[in-house]
């Protein structure tokens, strides 16, 4: 039956990879990945032989329409991105929102995500927070974050090593000095690491330290 799978892949320890995903991969008419030189690697090690094909943020609008057109002819594909679950901060969303638009049923195995062990292991109340994703880069960034300086639940951020540094100044200047932040640093992996404390300290450590890997930022809300 035609169905498009949402697999989450590790998003760093190949050890967090399910029982399911694998299954899935293996028996799926088509794989599509944000990038095939990342999925090749995870595929290989797992011994998963499926086609595959790259679908990522500069293709997936032009491919939406092929695809519907190949799951309504009976083709089972999965989605899977560089590490995660599609569709947080990644290509996904399109098609996802396309299949349901064309009758065809989507099925989101869970499985890794970042961000949900970086807020666990921030400390901060994680019973109600919002997912910010990445900031704006330049354009409605002030704006985004006036309004997030009000935000009384627990924010999560995405942000790359070399903008680290500027978002966390950002933090003090929007949100005060004091305001409790815990950054997440390459988890899973080899060299994992959460540095927790004031916005101030947080930025000290990092300017002493300048950050390498993936990045996630947990913000307590305003008291």
């Amino acid at each position: 039956m035609s169905k498009l799978y949402i697999v989450p892949t590790p998003i760093g320890n190949l050890k967090d990879m399910t029982f399911r995903a694998i299954e899935v991969l293996n028996d799926v008419d088509l794989i599509l990945a944000e990038d095939t030189r990342t999925s090749g690697k995870l595929l290989k090690h797992f011994e998963i032989g499926t086609p595959m094909q790259s679908h990522h943020m500069h293709n997936e609008h032009k491919m939406v329409d092929q695809l519907v057109q190949k799951l309504k002819s009976g083709m089972s594909i999965a989605l899977i991105s560089d590490a995660g679950t599609p569709a947080i901060s990644d290509p996904g969303f399109l098609l996802t929102r396309a299949c349901i638009e064309n009758n065809i049923e989507v099925d989101c195995l869970p499985g890794a995500t970042a961000f949900v062990p970086a807020l666990v292991n921030s400390g901060l109340p994680n019973d109600k927070f919002v997912f910010e994703g990445f900031l704006p880069v330049k354009k409605g960034r002030q704006t985004r974050l006036k309004l997030l300086a009000e935000e009384t639940r627990t924010m999560v951020f995405y942000e790359s090593p070399h903008k680290l540094i500027k978002t966390l100044t950002n933090f003090c200047e929007y949100f005060g000095d004091d305001r409790l932040v815990s950054v997440s640093r390459e988890l899973t992996k080899l060299y994992e690491e959460t540095i927790r404390g004031s916005a101030k300290e947080v930025l000290e450590h990092y300017t002493n330290k300048p950050p390498k890997g993936e990045i996630v930022i947990i913000v307590g809300g305003k008291k």
